[in-house]
């Protein structure tokens, strides 16, 4: 890393979420971040203006889709200068089941340790009873196993919280949508081998209603999508 201070960036997928954001952007550490990209996901309520209010900058990412809103933060990054481009991109939910507080140790392993990506792992953490359902965890399991089989690196969670390199990040050439973004980035890491390791932090109930395991077709969905990922980047 540099020797001036990193700069750390943070990107925010956001949908219905106007209970919750304003939150999760005044409870990320202030004096570690430049930019919190809260970017709106076709939202029906007020999350972006709650989101802005908190002092966020708002990017509006009309295509449904949690990889589709976390593709639309990176393009706004990428439209900086290069000399304006962070160090460190930090992806957290914007429905406040993450601890937003927890963002210095989640990038401590890359500030001092030369690691590329840090997950915050749920399943090494403290759960809150209720946080994931049974079929998360098993999802969770199931996914992470079978990335151990094929690519021969171990994870314990898909968790949402996370921080990459962001010259790492470019390199990845990242593309899925939808459901399929978290395992993509962690297959499409160990394949380039960047070295990764999970750190343990909380997660609590979410506000408001999940979009992907609060409906059994929503579950499905993003089980689906995770596995076929998995075996299609092969």
């Amino acid at each position: 890393m540099p020797s001036r201070p990193p700069v750390i960036d943070v990107i925010i997928p956001a949908y219905n979420e106007e209970q919750s954001i304003g939150l999760v952007v005044n409870e990320l550490p202030a004096h570690l971040v430049r930019d919190i990209i809260v970017c709106n996901n076709n939202s029906k309520d007020n999350t972006a203006q709650v989101a802005r209010n908190a002092g966020a900058v708002v990017v509006d990412a009309p295509r449904p889709g949690y990889g589709s809103a976390c593709l639309k933060g990176m393009a706004y990054i990428a439209a900086r200068p290069e000399p304006e481009q962070p160090d460190i991109v930090v992806f957290i939910d914007g429905d406040h089941s993450d601890y937003p507080e927890e963002l210095p140790a989640l990038i401590n392993p890359i500030l001092h340790d030369g690691v590329d990506m840090v997950i915050g792992s749920r399943a090494l953490g403290d759960l809150e009873p209720g946080s994931m359902q049974p079929q998360q965890i098993f999802g969770n399991w199931l996914a992470t196993t079978l990335i151990k089989l094929i690519y021969r690196v171990e994870f314990t969670d898909l968790g949402p919280f996370r921080a990459i390199r962001y010259d790492k990040l470019k390199e990845l050439g990242m593309c899925d949508p939808d459901f399929g973004w978290t395992v993509e980035m962690q297959v499409r890491a160990a394949k380039a081998g960047l070295t990764s390791v999970e750190v343990p932090v909380r997660y609590r109930n979410r506000i408001g209603v999940s979009k992907v395991s609060g409906t059994v077709r929503g579950t499905i969905l993003a089980g689906h999508k995770i596995l076929w990922t998995i075996f299609k980047l092969i």
